[in-house]
């Protein structure tokens, strides 16, 4: 249980996300255009996490289903989002699996002349945290 504790309080400071905000009203899950393939919904996640239902979330394959496009974050009337807590909790699980880590020598064996810079500084603050 202090584990869950733990992992609930990593996730609301990783995603900055008020969860208490949520009045499960589900808007940000009927737009979710993965909603079919996902176990967990969007307002799932929000309320699995403000309950610490960590464990069962970080097993999940709906944390790998979600597109991140935003689309529940937009339909939130609250303001809540919803994808920052499913990154999150992604991130938690990366992290837990001992993948989380990139150093500069893994770069250039990832990258050509045409990658966007902003995707390498991206995936570097991404996987470095």
């Amino acid at each position: 249980m202090e584990n869950n504790k733990y992992l609930r309080e990593e996730i609301l400071r990783m995603s900055g996300v008020d969860t208490k905000k949520c009045m499960k009203c589900g808007k940000c899950s009927a737009t979710c255009p993965a909603y079919d393939e996902m176990e967990y919904h969007p307002h799932q996640f929000v309320s699995m996490v403000e309950s610490g239902e960590i464990e069962i979330l970080l097993e999940s394959d709906s944390l790998y289903k979600c597109l991140s496009c935003f689309a529940c974050v937009d339909r939130c009337p609250r303001g809540v989002e919803p994808a920052k807590i499913v990154e999150a909790v992604r991130l938690t699980a990366i992290k837990k699996q001992g993948a989380n880590r990139m150093t500069a020598n893994d770069v250039p064996c990832m990258v050509n002349e045409d990658t966007p810079q902003q995707l390498i500084v991206s995936a570097f603050r991404k996987y470095t945290k």
